[in-house]
C-alpha cells in the first residue's frame, strides 16, 4: 500500500471517528417545549416521541467508542500502522500450526517407529489418517475412496503404479502422472472400432484368440503391447492399466473405449510431498493399503 492510500484511510477513518462521536453527544440532549411532544411519526397508530435518548445507551455507546479507539491503536486497522502490539493474522496463523506441529511431534514420530502393518492395526492411527485423507485426497477418490470417472478406486486392490505400502507412498509423495496417446490417426475410424472389441475381448482369453481379431490382434501387438503388455495384463512401471479385467477408469462400454482408443486419455495425480510431512505420508500411504485389504 502506497503512503498516499495509507494517509488517506487514516484520516477518512479518524474523521468518520470524530463526527460519529459529535453526532451522539450534540443529540444527547433535547430541548421539549411542552409534555408530550411527538416526531411527528406515526407508524401503525403508534406515536413516537420526542425524547432524548436514554443516558445508559449513551454511556454504552462513549464505552464503545473508546474501546474502538483502543483497538485501532493496538490492532492494524489504519492504513500501514501495524498497531502497537505488532499483530498479523499471518503470524498467529503461524503460530497455531507450530503450536500444532509441537503437540503431534511426539504422536507422529510414534507412527514413523511402525510398519504399514502395524499401523492398520491401530485404531487411532488409522482415524487420524482417514482424516487427513479427508482432508488431502477425498476431493478426488471420494470420501469412500470409490474414486469415480477419470479418478482411481482404491478399495479394489486394482493398482496402476503398485499397491504395495512403498508404492503407495512414492504416489503419493512424488505424485504420477500418466498419458495414452490417440490413436486416430493411425487406425482410421473402423480400426479404431476394431481394436475397441478386440479390447473388450481380452478379459476372455479364447474370444481375443479367435479369428475374429486376428487383425487387431497384430496391431494390439505393434501399437499397445509396449505398455498394457501381450494379453492386457498392464505394466505397473509405467502406470499402463490392465485391460484384461472389469475394471476401467474411464468406462468399459464399447463408446467409452473406443473414445480412449481414438483421442487417448492424460491424467495426473500431483505431489503431495510440499504439504503432508514424510509421516503424514507414511500414515496415509497405510491407510490407503488397508483400504483394499478390507475390500471383499
Amino acid at each position: 500500500m502506497s503512503d498516499f492510500w495509507s494517509g488517506w484511510i487514516i484520516v477518512l477513518t479518524a474523521v468518520s471517528y470524530v463526527l460519529l462521536a459529535w453526532l451522539l453527544l450534540s443529540n444527547r440532549k433535547i430541548n421539549q417545549h411542552k409534555d408530550g411532544a411527538t416526531t411527528g411519526h406515526i407508524y401503525d397508530g403508534i406515536e413516537e416521541y420526542d425524547n432524548p435518548m436514554p443516558s445508559w445507551w449513551i454511556k454504552m455507546f462513549v464505552l464503545s467508542m473508546v474501546f474502538g479507539a483502543g483497538y485501532l491503536l493496538a490492532y492494524p486497522g489504519m492504513g500501514k500502522f501495524p498497531g502497537l502490539l505488532n499483530w498479523t493474522s499471518v503470524s498467529q496463523w503461524q503460530g497455531n500450526v507450530d503450536a500444532a506441529k509441537q503437540k503431534n511431534e511426539a504422536l507422529y514420530a510414534e507412527f514413523m517407529q511402525k510398519d504399514a502393518e502395524a499401523l492398520v492395526a491401530d485404531p487411532k492411527a488409522m482415524r487420524i489418517a482417514k482424516r487427513v485423507f479427508a482432508n488431502n485426497c477425498a476431493i478426488c477418490h471420494g470420501n469412500d475412496a470409490k474414486g469415480s470417472y477419470g479418478f482411481p478406486n482404491l478399495t479394489d486392490n486394482d493398482w496402476l503404479y503398485g499397491g504395495s505400502p512403498d508404492q503407495i507412498a512414492r504416489s503419493i509423495r512424488d505424485g504420477r502422472s500418466g498419458m495414452m496417446p490417440g490413436w486416430q490417426s493411425v487406425l482410421g475410424a473402423e480400426g479404431v472400432k476394431s481394436m475397441g472389441a478386440y479390447v473388450q475381448s481380452l478379459r476372455d482369453a479364447q474370444a481375443s484368440a479367435s479369428a475374429e481379431h486376428a487383425e487387431s490382434r497384430e496391431k494390439f501387438t505393434m501399437l499397445c503391447a509396449g505398455c498394457h503388455g501381450a494379453s492386457g495384463e498392464g505394466n505397473i512401471a509405467m502406470g499402463a492399466p490392465r485391460l484384461n479385467d472389469d475394471i476401467w477408469l474411464y468406462g468399459g462400454d464399447t463408446g467409452k473405449i473406443i473414445h480412449s482408443i481414438a483421442n487417448g486419455r492424460s491424467g495426473k495425480m500431483p505431489a503431495h510431498a510440499d504439504n503432508l510431512s514424510a509421516a503424514k505420508i507414511h500414515l496415509l500411504s497405510a491407510y490407503v493399503y488397508q483400504l483394499a485389504e478390507e475390500e471383499p
